[in-house]
This record gives C-alpha cells, structure tokens and sequence, in this order.
C-alpha cells in the first residue's frame, strides 16, 4: 500500500500537479503536500477526509482495489463503463440486492430470510455477497441515507476484523436490534471491545463488547444513484 505514490496521482488528477490548489482544498498548507507527497504518509483522518471531498474510493486508496474514483451512476439505465442494476433476476449476473424496507435484521438476512429486489454488476468488483439500500446519516457525506453498500460476509466476528474498515453490522442491546455502518477501530477497553466510529460529526464513538454484534459485512462498495430520470 503506497499512500505516498497514491497521494502524487491525486494531486496529478484532481489538481494538475499543483500543490497551492491541493492544499488550498484540503484546508492544509503546502509544505505539508509536498511532505505527503515526498516522504510523510499522512495521518488516517487526513486520507478520509481527502477521499471524502474528492469522492475517491477508500478500497483503492487503502486496498489497491478497484477505480480511484467513487462509482456513481445518473439513472438505472446500461452505461458502458457505469454501475448497471439488471431489471430481471438473474443470480448469475451480478450481487443480490436485498429488500431493505422489511423489518429483517442483518442476521436474518445472513440466514437467508431476505426478499432480493434485482441484480447489481459493477466490473472489477470485488468478491461480494449481498447489497442494501443504507438508512441515516452516521456516515454521511460519505454515504447517504439511499445509496446503495455492497458487502461481504464475516464469518468469524472475533478473528476477521480489518480495523480501520467500513462495516455494515447487527447489534443487539438489550434486546433490541440495531443495524448500522461504521468504521471499527481498536478499543482501549480490550481485546473483547471495537470502537465503533462514524462519518457524521454528530455522531460520538462507541466502544461495543463483541458479544452484542450478532453479524458483520466489509463494506467493498457502494453506489449513489444522483437522478432517477
């Protein structure tokens, strides 16, 4: 994973190369492009919040996966290129995108209890299981309440957290049910605790004991659909 490298391509593509400009949008001074782009990796929040403004997918900045850029797509229609949502059922054409607007947990979907809508194909896509429509702003700008997160099962919560990652999850407290999407982050609490983290400033960190995530995705992509005309 070469941030530096990936900083340089950034700065070639969205700034023609010009560190005034790139640092003038990032709120940050030059001297420090010119390091990040030189010789400092930049801290995390540094690179969210650049992907963020500049709508570059967090899967290519820190995976080396897939486009720079956030895939967006204007309609529903076949783009060459573009995100494609097939209007018949067809398993073996793409990911299964799920009914979000029944009261299923994540669990329950996991186990098979999910109505699929249609098919999304997206070229280059990592291996995924499912998708859903998010619901909220606790990631937001990053995802808006609508777009559409693609995933990819955990099978063991406790040995198969990437920290640092997207996650859509199922937390159950007290009884109630919850699902959600945040960022996992280590705990100071202990191995048996994740920070949960969102996107959105109004929404406060949380350190959650692993026993109360009753299901886990990575999220490997999403999609914003701008205009349905």
């Amino acid at each position: 994973m070469d941030i530096i490298k990936k900083v340089n391509d950034i700065a070639v593509e969205f700034f023609d190369d010009n560190n005034s400009r790139f640092a003038s949008k990032m709120g940050t001074s030059e001297t420090n492009i010119r390091n990040y782009r030189s010789k400092i990796i930049p801290k995390v929040d540094f690179i969210v919040r650049l992907c963020n403004e500049l709508e570059i997918s967090l899967e290519w900045m820190f995976n080396n996966s897939g486009p720079m850029r956030v895939i967006q797509t204007e309609t529903l229609k076949p783009v060459a290129g573009q995100p494609v949502i097939q209007t018949e059922h067809r398993k073996d054409e793409g990911v299964p995108l799920y009914d979000s607007s029944a009261q299923l947990s994540l669990v329950d979907l996991f186990e098979g209890h999910g109505s699929i809508i249609d098919y999304i194909t997206i070229p280059g896509l990592p291996k995924s299981d499912g998708a859903l429509h998010i619901k909220g702003d606790s990631m937001y700008p990053l995802l808006k309440s609508g777009d559409i997160a693609i995933y990819k099962k955990v099978r063991n919560i406790e040995d198969g957290i990437f920290y640092g990652e997207m996650y859509l999850l199922s937390v159950n407290i007290d009884g109630d049910d919850a699902t959600m999407v945040r960022y996992i982050q280590k705990s100071d609490l202990g191995v048996e605790y994740v920070r949960l983290v969102s996107q959105h400033i109004n929404h406060s960190p949380k350190d959650m004991h692993l026993k109360h995530i009753k299901a886990l995705a990575l999220i490997k992509a999403s999609i914003r659909i701008n205009s349905m005309h």
